[in-house]
C-alpha cells in the first residue's frame, strides 16, 4: 500500500509539473527583478500585457494542434497555414486602398481562412485519404504553403495601412489586448470540443486505439480531416492577427513560433503516442514559453537563448511523459 500511495503522489506531480513550473519561474524572475533592478516583474502591466500578448499567439497556432496531436499526429503545416492566411489577407486590403472599410477588412479575413483551411483539406486529404503518414504529409505542404505564400506575395513582405486592420490587432476589449481575448475565446471553444463533445471523445479514443474507434463505426477519415481542418484555420486566425497587429502580411508570419506552439502542446501533457493532451494544459504550456520569453530579455540575455531554453524544457516534458508511462506500467 505505501507503494502504491508514493507513485500516486508521484504521478499526481508529474500530472502537475506544468503548473509547478510556471510558478517556479515566475518566481524566478520575481526575485531577481527585486534583487536586481529593485522593481518588480510579475507587477507590471506593461510585462503582463506583452506576456499575454505573446502566450497567445503560441496559442493560436496550438490550439488546433492539440487536437491533431491528440488524436496521434502532428501538422507541421501550421507555420504557413498563419503565413497563408496573412499574406491572402493583406494583399486584398493593399488593393482596397488605405481608407477600406470594415467591410473589406472581414472580407480578407474570410479569404485569408480560406486560403488556411485550403492547406488543412490538403492535410486531411493525404492523411485520411491517402493514408500518409502525418508528419511527411504536413512536411510536405509546410512546403507547398510556404511557396504559395511567396509567389502570391512576389516574394516579399505585403505592407497595408488601414486604420481599421490595425485597431483589430492592437485594441483592447474591457482593457484586454484583442489578440489575448481571441485565442481565449477560441481556447474556450476548442476546450470544449475535446472535453463534453463526442468529437471530443471519439478525438482521444482515435490516439489511444484507432482500431476501436473504427470498430465502433466511427467516420475516422471524416473526423482526421476535420482536424486538420480546424488545426489550419486556428493557425490562420494567427495569421490574420499578425497582419493586423504589424500592418503587414508575411509568408514566415508563423515559422518562428511554430517550435514554441508544439512545445505548448507537449509541456501542457500531451502524449507523444497520442491519447492524452488538454486545452488547458496548452495554454499553461503557452504561458511557460511566453514568459521563458520575456524573462530572458528582462534578464538582459540575448533573444537567442530562448531557443535554448524552450529547447531545454521541450526535453523536460518529454521525459515527464515517459516517468508518468513508467509509473502506470510499473503500477498495473
Amino acid at each position: 500500500m505505501p507503494n502504491k500511495n508514493g507513485a500516486s503522489f508521484v504521478r499526481s506531480l508529474l500530472n502537475a509539473w506544468s503548473w509547478l513550473f510556471l510558478l517556479l519561474i515566475l518566481g524566478f524572475f520575481e526575485i531577481y527583478a527585486q534583487t536586481q533592478t529593485a522593481s518588480t516583474f510579475l507587477f507590471r502591466v506593461y510585462n503582463l500585457q506583452s506576456i499575454s500578448v505573446a502566450a497567445s499567439q503560441i496559442l493560436l497556432l496550438a490550439l488546433g494542434l492539440t487536437l491533431v496531436i491528440v488524436a496521434g499526429h502532428i501538422d507541421l503545416s501550421i507555420a504557413f497555414s498563419t503565413g497563408f492566411a496573412a499574406v491572402v489577407m493583406a494583399l486584398i486590403i493593399r488593393a482596397a486602398g488605405a481608407d477600406a472599410g470594415w467591410l473589406v477588412v472581414l472580407l480578407a479575413m474570410g479569404a485569408g481562412l480560406l486560403a488556411a483551411g485550403l492547406v488543412g483539406l490538403v492535410n486531411g486529404w493525404l492523411v485520411a485519404l491517402l493514408n500518409v503518414p502525418s508528419f511527411i504529409g504536413t512536411l510536405g505542404t509546410y512546403g507547398i504553403a510556404r511557396g504559395a505564400a511567396l509567389i502570391v506575395a512576389g516574394g516579399a513582405t505585403v505592407s497595408i495601412r488601414n486604420d481599421h486592420a490595425r485597431a483589430f490587432g492592437n485594441g483592447h476589449v474591457l482593457g484586454l489586448p484583442i489578440p489575448l481575448v481571441t485565442a481565449a475565446i477560441l481556447a474556450l471553444i476548442c476546450h470544449y470540443l475535446l472535453k463534453h463533445t463526442k468529437f471530443g471523445a471519439h478525438t482521444y479514443a482515435l490516439g489511444a486505439n484507432r482500431a476501436s474507434v473504427e470498430r465502433a463505426g466511427v467516420n475516422v477519415k471524416k473526423h482526421l480531416v476535420l482536424l486538420f481542418l480546424l488545426s489550419a484555420v486556428t493557425a490562420g486566425i494567427g495569421g490574420l492577427i499578425y497582419t493586423s497587429r504589424f500592418s503587414a502580411g508575411a509568408a514566415n508570419a508563423g515559422e518562428p513560433i511554430l517550435l514554441y506552439a508544439v512545445a505548448a502542446v507537449f509541456i501542457g501533457g500531451a502524449s507523444l503516442t497520442g491519447g492524452q493532451g488538454t486545452i488547458t494544459g496548452t495554454v499553461i504550456g503557452a504561458f511557460i514559453i511566453a514568459v521563458i520569453q520575456f524573462g530572458l530579455v528582462f534578464c538582459g540575455l540575448p533573444p537567442y537563448w530562448q531557443f535554448v531554453a524552450v529547447g531545454l524544457v521541450i526535453i523536460v516534458a518529454v521525459l515527464v511523459d515517459q516517468s508518468k508511462h513508467h509509473i502506470v506500467g510499473g503500477g498495473s
